[in-house]
């Protein structure tokens, strides 16, 4: 497993040997992707910044340009789902005859797509915390909506939500705290449930296993 915040380059990147994988993926899904994927020796990881979530309009045209400073990959996989894109991202992927995560987002495959779906209706008033979040509630949260100069504004944006559901990649106590913590701040009750990774380990591990160079 090898992994760059910048391993594509102007000139394109071809690494040697027959089955190498290449995983594009969003940024705030980079721990998760080393913790499933460091066991494979033919996977490399790119990430794009994840503040492109802020601006779901970027995500495409940023992938369409990573994707072409590639070379010599067996297969490429795009670790994203919709992501806001509507439906402009699986459009790209087909178009270029790649493989992408299914769903709306991460929330939707950490639990598990099909039964986040079923339960969506449910839950419409759920503000919803992955481990990147929680660590990154400041920059990709508060501060985005402007909260750290204007608290007054909580309320506007976040009144119709009732509870914030922090979905734990991982056991940490410290990090449960955190989201703990940023519930307090919005004013919601906590819940607090331990997913995993979800469908982003299937889909990783069954890619891992059906290139060439896969280990038994």
């Amino acid at each position: 497993m090898t992994v760059s915040d910048d391993v594509l380059t102007e000139t394109g990147l071809a690494p040697t040997g027959a089955g190498r994988i290449l995983v594009l993926g969003c940024g705030a899904l980079a721990r998760e992707i080393l913790a499933i994927t460091r066991q494979f020796d033919h996977i490399d990881l790119h990430c794009l910044p994840a503040i492109l979530h802020n601006h779901p309009d970027r995500i495409v045209p940023e992938v369409r340009a990573a994707i072409a400073k590639t070379d010599g990959y067996e297969r490429i996989f795009l670790a994203y789902a919709d992501c806001g894109t509507g439906g402009q991202l699986q459009a790209l992927a087909d178009e270029m005859g790649i493989d992408m995560l299914p769903g709306p987002h991460c929330y939707a495959f950490f639990e598990g797509t099909q039964g986040f779906l079923e339960r969506a209706g449910d839950e419409f008033t759920a503000f919803y915390l992955t481990d990147f979040l929680a660590r990154q509630f400041d920059a990709f949260v508060w501060k985005p909506l402007g909260l750290d100069r204007h608290p007054e504004l909580r309320d506007s944006y976040f009144g119709h939500y009732e509870k914030l559901v922090y979905q734990a990649q991982t056991n940490d106590p410290n990090l449960t705290a955190i989201a703990e913590a940023c519930a307090r701040r919005l004013g919601l009750v906590f819940e607090h449930r331990i997913t995993g990774y979800g469908d982003l380990e299937t889909a990783l591990n069954q890619l891992a296993h059906t290139s060439g160079q896969a280990p038994p």
